[in-house]
């Protein structure tokens, strides 16, 4: 059997999201911030613009799954950065952000807006805007599913 691996459309793609976090997640390692990854930003600033939330709650506000929102939870709270308290009743919890993350609040907030600038800056570089690429491939999908695709290749 051929390595079907070898080749990728997908591949460039994904590498390409991962270089950019990365290069967010060293604007935090420059400010000697531990345990800080781009993707807890949004939650976080969730968290310091409408408090404490339960998961489900949290999850909802940034359209993710309960599932996803739980780990992502408990990554946050084993870096420190939110701590988790009970609910209203014995199923649920809030989650609060912690002294650290809420001194982060600020610099968060301007990261996420200088990250939109120069994410507007690159797009006036290319000849076809990301935002264009991601609106198209949203339609095209509308039509049929990425599963449905993938299904039908299967058979």
């Amino acid at each position: 059997m051929e390595d079907p691996t070898e080749q990728s459309l997908w591949r460039p793609l994904h590498e390409l999201l991962g270089r950019l976090d990365a290069e967010i997640g060293q604007i935090y390692t420059d400010r000697d911030i531990k345990g800080l990854k781009p993707t807890y930003v949004r939650e976080l600033l969730q968290l310091h613009l409408k408090g404490p939330m339960t998961i489900t709650e949290l999850a909802d506000a940034i359209g993710r799954t309960h599932s996803a929102l739980s780990q992502k939870v408990a990554a946050m709270r084993t870096a420190g950065l939110v701590r988790t308290v009970p609910g209203a009743d014995a199923r649920s919890k809030q989650v609060t952000l912690t002294a650290k993350s809420k001194k982060l609040v600020e610099l968060l907030a301007a990261e996420w807006r200088a990250t939109e600038a120069a994410l507007a800056e690159l797009e006036a570089e290319v000849p076809y805007p990301m935002t264009q690429v991601v609106r198209d491939v949203e339609e095209a999908l509308a039509r049929k599913s990425f599963h449905d695709r993938i299904a039908e290749k299967l058979q």
